[in-house]
């Protein structure tokens, strides 16, 4: 019950970050657009450099057979929500851009401040499972899915920058490397910008949109019903049949990341896809914004779950 309040309170302060970002365009002091800029800084140095600094630790057998389950615990989640997409969608028949929104979530930009909030900054390290597979999959299946391409742009996963900082720090973790000490605290106090950075570009993207109509789309409501909801209780589910909970002595807390982040709203990536290839962008940006705005009620709840099981 106590880490499920401090993840509403870390989420109603990171909110908080939204709303400012939402009010510097209502009050036209920055334009949406301004927005894609911040995005580029958090993508490509911010959340690299927040990943690079929790590899910053000594190495040990433990952290080690921890990222293995925190890949474990991935992979898990993502054969719960592929398949079972499938089999909903031919009873509800679900849109392809409905499919992506369902499976994949904004595991980094909203992970990474999570974790580093209610757990500590070293626990950002087993972020990095469900980073690195969710970037394969979502350039694979993910694009597929919606922009139906039967060819897989590998180059652009291998590519990724957040793929590249993983693999680094994993390299420099294992050979026990360590960056000097000007360098760690410039990576350190660049990667700590993530969470409000994160949140003055979603706030910053809401500033742009009606509100009031993003609650009128009826169907919304299901997805995220599904996505915020049925989808994270079945990993919950998954972790206790699978007795994950007994491979690692911090199995608890590493399985809450993977839950966090399978739980998360859906992943802007997909938004973006739709964007590009013409695929429904303005209805799965509703759905987008839908989520990011119901999870502030649905994380800590199925925190709870997860805690009280």
């Amino acid at each position: 019950m106590e880490l499920s309040l401090l993840l509403a309170q870390n989420i109603f302060g990171l909110f908080l970050i939204i709303f400012v970002g939402y009010l510097t365009v209502k009050c036209r002091v920055l334009t949406p657009d301004d927005s894609k800029v911040i995005s580029k800084i958090v993508l490509y140095i911010v959340c690299p450099c927040t990943i690079l600094n929790s590899f910053q630790i000594d190495f040990t057998n433990e952290k080690l057979m921890g990222l293995i389950l925190s890949f474990i615990g991935a992979i898990v989640v993502h054969l719960i929500f592929i398949p079972l997409t499938k089999l909903l969608g031919q009873i509800f028949h679900f849109m392809p851009v409905e499919k992506a929104t369902l499976i994949y979530s904004n595991a980094g930009n909203l992970i990474i401040p999570l974790v580093a909030s209610i757990l500590g900054e070293e626990w950002v390290l087993y972020t990095s499972g469900y980073m690195v597979v969710q970037t394969i999959l979502i350039w694979t299946h993910g694009k597929n899915l919606v922009c139906n391409e039967k060819q897989y742009d590998f180059k652009k996963i291998i590519l990724n920058v957040n793929v590249i900082a993983i693999m680094l720090g994993m390299i420099m973790f294992i050979a026990r490397w360590h960056f000097p000490a000007l360098i760690h605290d410039t990576v350190s106090s660049v990667g700590s910008m993530v969470g409000p950075l994160s949140m003055l570009v979603i706030g910053m993207l809401l500033g742009n949109i009606d509100i009031l109509s993003v609650f009128k789309e009826k169907r919304v409501y299901g997805i995220c019903f599904l996505r915020l909801i049925v989808y994270p209780l079945a990993v919950i589910l998954a972790f206790h049949l699978l007795g994950l909970q007994n491979f690692h002595q911090d199995a608890y807390q590493i399985l809450l990341i993977s839950l966090l982040a399978a739980s998360a709203p859906a992943a802007a990536t997909i938004t973006q896809f739709a964007q590009l290839y013409d695929k429904h962008p303005g209805y799965t940006s509703i759905m987008n914004v839908m989520s990011v705005i119901f999870c502030i009620i649905t994380m800590p709840i199925i925190v709870f779950i997860y805690q009280i099981l």
